[in-house]
């Protein structure tokens, strides 16, 4: 009978501290969920990239870099093979070959045997002219004397304008070929250089693209193709990563904004550097209505959004670089 009761207050027993540990459990529980599980806000250091890529297709042809090469401004990144291009520069320069002559001819006029024979032709007209005008003379006076009728005068009048005519047209022959072509011609066989002149040099710049310099200092990030691959206009062929323009990215809840503000001076940690790193908001942004922390229905009150906190190093930190993590624990 006594081993009965005391086995019963054991259970007794038992059932209480089980009772509790469930309580205790579920209240821990509650605090995760619902409690502050980290006061610490986690960000991630980014830095500024530029892709390098081609202005015109080919194949590339050597690559003078690797990845985590740290290249500076003016290094030669990589040599394109375009044979397309080359075509077009020797049809571009053929071009410029045959508008140059055309400006040429327009400048200098016609051959010295054109302009001789136009002034013989000029000359002739002016000798016709002088025995028109002369058989004029005497046909009139003769007309004056009674001796010819008015027609006979008439048509040697007639005669001695149509010899003055083609004097006149002759002598326009030969002034167009000492003066050369007309201004007109001349504008358009400059016009016609000009163009040819920028094909060739469009054809240059694109020649002179055909090797690719770093703009920036910076680290190679990553290579997309192989020596050997074709790469078309504009694809991207590596990217460079400028290590010395990093900055730090948080996403924080809205409740938490008031410790991050823009224009505060913040204190991260750097675990990667084991070290701490002034830090100054820069920039705060929403990140929109699908980024939300607490739902209304689980907690009864409203819902909390979050924001994407920019903040820059006040100074150069060596080491830094991208995608480190970065713990800041507001005071």
């Amino acid at each position: 009978m006594h081993m009965e009761t005391k086995n019963q207050h054991k259970d007794i027993l038992f059932g209480v501290a089980a009772f509790a540990t469930v309580v205790v459990l579920v209240a821990l529980v509650g605090w995760l969920i619902l409690g502050e599980k980290d006061p610490a806000i986690q960000g991630e250091v980014e830095v500024s990239e530029y892709r390098v890529s081609f202005k015109v297709p080919g194949r590339v042809l050597k690559l003078y870099v690797h990845e985590g090469d740290y290249v500076h401004k003016g290094d030669t990144l990589a040599m394109l093979d375009a044979p397309d291009v080359e075509a077009k520069k020797a049809q571009a320069q053929s071009l410029e070959a045959a508008a140059s002559a055309l400006v040429e001819k327009a400048n200098n006029g016609a051959q010295e045997e054109q302009i001789r024979g136009a002034y013989e032709l000029w000359q002739q007209a002016v000798a016709a002219v002088e025995i028109a005008q002369k058989s004029y003379d005497r046909v009139n006076k003769l007309y004056e004397g009674g001796v010819l009728t008015a027609q006979k005068r008439d048509e040697a009048e007639a005669q001695l304008k149509v010899y003055k005519a083609k004097c006149e047209a002759a002598k326009s022959q030969y002034d167009m070929a000492v003066n050369g072509a007309r201004y007109e011609d001349k504008k358009a066989a400059a016009a016609k250089r000009s163009q040819a002149q920028g094909a060739v040099a469009e054809v240059n710049s694109y020649i002179k693209e055909m090797v690719q310099l770093a703009q920036f200092d910076g680290e190679v990030a990553t290579i997309y193709p192989k020596v050997g691959e074709l790469v078309g206009s504009g694809t991207p062929i590596m990217t460079i990563a400028m290590q010395d323009e990093a900055w730090g990215v948080f996403n924080v809840r809205e409740d938490k904004l008031n410790a991050m503000k823009t224009g505060d001076e913040i204190t991260v940690y750097v675990p990667a550097l084991d070290q701490d790193m002034a830090m100054k908001v820069c920039a705060i942004k929403d990140q929109g209505s699908f980024s939300v922390w607490k739902a209304t229905k689980d907690n009864g009150a409203y819902d909390l959004k979050t924001f994407e906190v920019k903040a820059r190093p006040t100074m150069k930190v060596d080491g830094l670089r991208s995608g480190m993590t970065l713990i800041y624990r507001p005071e």
